[in-house]
């Protein structure tokens, strides 16, 4: 869980600067880096809690001395400790004029939540897989219906290059999306970007084509 948080944050990190108006060329750039750099930070902290588990182990020892056949002989025993990682995310504030700390959100803005398949997930080129993505508006204006959702850069996997979400979304309200895909022919790391209206979030796959 907390493995995850690190990764949600270096993720929105990078999404919350994809500003509308940038080209698809530097919003799959951005991403491109956001999937390396998650994978890289999950790398390292499997890496540092395998490093301070080792260290934390204590050297078990015992002292065996020549004792009368009667008497038992008592061998220690140890209690391994185990580390925690805590991960403390960071929360983008303002400062009002009276010294407070206020939390601003935009009108438009949007968040991608259980999407399918995870990231680098193994996919033989040509094989059809699902996309499973569920949109949350995370603005404070409501979405008419008919929000447009569009392939915006990257190889094209799925079948369609459109889906209309045909509901109001308030703030707050989610809607998932289901679409068949096929991996590309080309091997490697493949990101594929979609955007919602407005480019209020960049929903993505990254797969690893075998």
């Amino acid at each position: 869980m907390k493995r995850s948080l690190i990764v949600l944050m270096i993720i929105a990190a990078f999404l919350a600067g994809c500003a509308p108006g940038q080209s698809p060329e530097q919003i799959q750039s951005q991403i491109n880096t956001a999937v390396a750099q998650t994978l890289e930070a999950e790398r390292q902290v499997a890496e540092s809690v395998e490093l301070t588990v080792a260290a934390q182990i204590p050297l078990a020892t015992a002292t065996v001395e020549v004792v009368p056949t009667n008497t038992p002989i008592t061998i220690p025993t140890f209690t391994p400790v185990v580390p925690t990682v805590t991960a403390i995310p960071v929360i983008p504030q303002s400062v009002s004029s009276g010294g407070s700390v206020a939390v601003s959100k935009p009108d438009y803005a949007c968040d991608v939540i259980n999407r399918r398949p995870h990231d680098m997930t193994e996919i033989h080129h040509g094989d059809s897989f699902d996309i499973k993505w569920t949109i949350v508006n995370t603005g404070t204006k409501t979405w008419e219906s008919g929000y447009d959702v569009k392939y915006f850069s990257g190889p094209k996997m799925a079948t369609v290059n459109v889906v209309e979400i045909p509901k109001q979304m308030k703030p707050g309200d989610t809607y998932q999306i289901v679409m068949d895909a096929n991996a590309p022919a080309e091997t490697g790391r493949q990101v594929m970007t979609w955007t919602v209206q407005g480019q209020a979030c960049f929903p993505y796959v990254a797969i690893d084509v075998k």
